[in-house]
């Protein structure tokens, strides 16, 4: 008993130790300013802290916290008292008292730094800061109550620890920021914290949960606004730092008083909307996913749609949708394509969540052919997903290697990589070198030149090796699928946009550029021939693809010169006939051989500002001596394509008109980004007869797509076929 008295003792001793030398080095650093400051700081903290924090540490936290005050507009302006009470403080909670703010200012920094107001800055550090350090919700974390430390090294947080994160990154930039929190909804479905920073007023927001819409808004407003402040476990508070007697709840640590709270129910009390009371959530095999929902009458009559949460979404986080008492419905799922659905149920009388697992609902007859749009487009990334989880062993095998194998040839290539990704995903440059009909040591030196040929401002710049040492060594027919194939793959594991993929080369490689663009145009951005010969390639296929072509003047090897600057003119002819279409770019520098001293690499500013629709209104499709079954939105039967037949194909409205070469069998490949799938459709092929035909967004023609071509961007969700 003794001992623990000593012991009690000394720590009482080494504790108004530590707190004397804090403030008096913080007077002597800072001033009266300073000593204010450290004084408020240390009246207010709880005693283990007093007893394990060293001067140092306090100290660190005091400097940075006025750096802040002087580097950031808003925090100049901020009055002292909550200055004090929500910038300075170390910490939200009892989490571990990790000296975080200096590390949190390094990084805050640099991404608010064009932020006019402090609601601006916390909207960015909401949005961006929680990737910088790829944290997220998940209910694996060890503990609720994580430090940033702990949350870091472990790139999960619970609600609360998220809320800790950004309460602290706010804190480091002089934000006013304090977290707020609820010990239990009132519908009983556990608790809840998210954020309030100081811009004038308070205003809240939930961390990690971005709303571009502004602050002030939230997926838990519904249930705040059911909050119960003569019921203290249905009441909401918020953490302040000076104790006036209320207590933060925490429900980790109940009875656990050390952290001060404020009452704030009446700010988010609000009469709740009639109705709006039924969360939903949805699992598959014991974890949360993402679909899309629906909320039908007892007869299938769709009243409301939904998407539901999974990830880092907190567990409280659903959609909710408007049911009355007393009245009968059934839920709605659409699953690998098909939509599933609950029994009957009877909604009751007030808040209240239901957990749906997949594995008690049943299916809907005949619904596969029903999709809505939203369940369509779902059911596209679902399937293309699984398509690509089904490939990537062999597709990364083969892009670590930089060598694709079709049958008995081999695709190799270089690359090099350009700039930062952007938002969206990177481009992607194919170049094909010169060369042909000569020795593979010949081919290897042009492949290996035209590596350092051009240099793009962003994306990946791949130099593909050709598989043959023919002459027409970029026309011949496996050329199409190596291609396909490569750029599948660069969408799916290398993050490159399918809509920014650019086509290139020179002198052979030229001469591959006029007959793959053509034949290939609804797979690319744009493409640049340099130095190449067309032989009887057309150009009317081109009239959705920007097409640039750059010759030297006095290249006269196989009249090239004349060839390009007659091509020029055709295109000029097709645009000046076909407004918007066929944009070009046509350079033949006068007095340039075959080489053109590197003038051509002018194409590529001109080709970035290209990017590619998959679905345009209007099409012409003629096919090469390499024919293909497939062109932007028309599908013909396998075998039936013949060399030389054309196909017109224009959307006006809602309206599709067919002209040419359209054998029984072809297939208009539809996507609501083509017309309203939503309304009827009329059909009319040559002189026949216009059909009216309503459309039905189909799973099955979604898998057919995706297995053929794996190109979520250009996948169709219906299609109607021409007998």
């Amino acid at each position: 008993m003794k001992a623990l008295i000593l012991w009690l003792a000394c720590s009482r001793l080494i504790s108004a130790s530590v707190v004397d030398d804090f403030v008096s080095l913080a007077s002597e650093k800072h001033g009266a300013t300073g000593k204010k400051a450290a004084e408020f700081l240390v009246a207010h903290m709880p005693e283990s802290d007093k007893a394990a924090l060293s001067a140092e540490f306090l100290l660190e936290n005091l400097d940075l916290t006025m750096r802040a005050r002087e580097l950031f507009p808003w925090a100049k302006d901020v009055p002292e008292e909550i200055f004090l009470n929500d910038v300075l403080p170390y910490a939200v909670f009892d989490e571990a008292r990790d000296p975080w703010r200096a590390e949190f200012l390094k990084m805050a920094a640099p991404l608010v730094k064009d932020a006019k107001s402090a609601s601006e800055a916390a909207q960015i550090l909401n949005r961006d800061f929680f990737k910088l350090i790829n944290v997220h919700y998940n209910t694996g974390r060890k503990r609720p109550n994580q430090s940033p430390k702990e949350s870091i090294a472990q790139t999960r947080a619970s609600c609360t620890g998220l809320s800790i994160i950004l309460v602290n990154s706010c804190r480091a930039i002089g934000i006013p920021a304090r977290a707020v929190g609820t010990p239990m909804w009132s519908s009983g479905r556990g608790n809840h914290t998210w954020v309030e920073i100081w811009d004038g007023g308070w205003h809240f927001t939930g961390a990690d949960e971005y709303d571009e819409k502004g602050l002030d808004r939230g997926w838990f407003t519904a249930d705040a606004g059911k909050a119960d402040a003569s019921k203290p476990e249905h009441a909401i508070y918020a953490t302040s730092w000076k104790k006036d007697g209320g207590a933060f709840p925490m429900v980790w640590a109940e009875g656990n008083k050390q952290v001060g709270a404020l009452d704030v129910t009446m700010r988010y009390v609000k009469a709740s909307a009639p109705g709006d009371n039924l969360g939903i959530r949805f699992f598959k095999n014991g974890q949360r996913v993402k679909t899309t929902g629906r909320l039908v009458t007892r007869d299938g009559e769709i009243i409301e749609r939904f998407h539901t949460k999974a990830g880092s979404a907190d567990m409280n986080d659903m959609p909710r949708v408007s049911v009355k008492p007393g009245t009968e419905y059934r839920l709605q799922f659409a699953v690998s394509g098909k939509i599933f659905q609950t029994d009957i149920f009877t909604a009751g009388d007030g808040d209240s969540t239901r957990d749906i697992q997949i594995d008690d609902l049943q299916p809907v007859p005949e619904a596969a052919d029903h999709l809505s749009k939203e369940e369509a487009d779902s059911f596209i990334m679902e399937t293309y997903e699984i398509l690509v989880a089904e490939r990537k062993d062999a597709c990364q095998k083969e892009l670590a290697a930089k060598e694709i194998m079709i049958g008995d040839k081999s695709l190799k290539w270089l690359e090099k990589t350009f700039g930062d990704e952007p938002e969206g995903g990177r481009s992607l440059w194919i170049s094909m070198h010169g060369g042909g009909g000569t020795t593979p040591e010949v081919n290897d030196q042009q492949w290996r030149n035209q590596i350092n040929l051009y240099q793009p401002t962003e994306g990946i710049y791949l130099a593909p090796r050709a598989p043959t040492n023919t002459w027409n060594l970029w026309h011949e027919g496996h050329i199409d699928p190596l291609f396909s194939r490569l750029i599948e793959s660069m969408v799916a594991f290398r993050n490159v946009n399918p809509n920014k993929v650019y086509l290139l080369g020179y002198s052979a490689g030229g001469d591959g550029v006029w007959q793959l663009a053509p034949r290939m145009a609804d797979r690319f951005a744009a493409a640049a021939m340099m130095a190449g010969h067309p032989n009887n390639s057309s150009l009317l296929p081109l009239r959705n693809l920007p097409f640039a072509i750059f010759m030297g003047g006095a290249d006269g090897a196989y009249d090239r010169n004349h060839i390009a600057a007659e091509r020029t003119a055709e295109l000029v002819a097709l645009e000046n006939a076909d407004p918007g279409a066929y944009i070009h770019m046509s350079r033949i520098y006068e007095g340039l051989p075959h080489w053109m001293d590197g003038k051509d690499s002018e194409a590529l500013p001109w080709m970035e500002k290209f990017t590619r629709d998959p679905w345009p209104r209007k099409i012409i499709w003629v096919q090469d001596d390499i024919t293909h079954d497939r062109f932007y939105w028309l599908q013909i039967p396998e075998g039936s394509a013949k060399a030389d037949s054309k196909i017109i194909a224009t959307v006006i409205g809602q309206a599709i008109q067919l002209d040419g070469d359209v054998p029984a069998g072809t297939l208009i490949l539809l996507s609501d980004n083509l017309l309203d799938l939503d309304k009827p459709v009329t059909v009319k092929v040559n002189e026949k007869p216009a059909r009216k035909i309503e459309i039905l967004r189909s799973a099955e023609v979604i898998r057919e797509a995706l297995s053929n071509r794996l190109d979520p961007a250009a996948t169709p969700s219906a299609a109607i076929l021409i007998p």
